[in-house]
């Protein structure tokens, strides 16, 4: 039940950014550094991406990918394309190791070391929602003050969780 609620909710968060990226005018203005903003919606895009694809896809799925966490905060310019394609690698590498995770492992410690002790998988994957739900609001607040536009883009609706029987 949690594997399936977390794959829902980080679907459509990840599936939000990629609706806070399309809100902007140009690829430069993702990348716009605002005073008060401590990331631009492009830096957050990235590290958003590589903590999934670490946490998910590499500790949990296996599928090997490193991470760079400092280059997730120090790249700069790369054009809303790329950063879609990117969304869409990291949302098909947590869906496939979602899939394939066995619910026993829920209530075992989470198989890494993390800064300050230790929690069980069930309460990481929890965290990893609400941390990509938290930046995805982040996303939101700086395309609006970068555009000036006040309208959502719609990025965290209700109906991707609602359960079709």
């Amino acid at each position: 039940m949690c594997i399936d609620a977390v794959r829902v909710c980080l679907v459509r968060d990840l599936k939000g950014l990629g609706a806070e990226l399309e809100g902007y005018h140009d690829d430069a203005s993702v990348w716009q550094e605002l005073p008060g903003f401590a990331n631009s919606t492009g830096t957050l895009v990235l590290h958003c991406c590589g903590n999934l694809r670490h946490f998910v896809g590499s500790i949990l799925g296996g599928n090997g990918y490193v991470r760079d966490r400092e280059a997730e905060f120090s790249t700069r310019g790369v054009p809303r394309a790329e950063l879609q394609r990117l969304l869409a690698v990291t949302r098909d590498e947590v869906v496939a190791a979602l899939d394939a995770l066995n619910p026993a492992v829920l209530s075992e410690p989470f198989p890494a070391p993390l800064p300050g002790g230790s929690t069980t998988t069930e309460r990481m994957l929890v965290h990893l929602s609400a941390h990509l739900g938290y930046h995805l609001g982040q996303a939101d607040s700086h395309r609006r003050c970068v555009t000036g536009e006040r309208k959502s883009v719609g990025a965290l609706g209700l109906v991707p969780i609602f359960v079709v029987e």
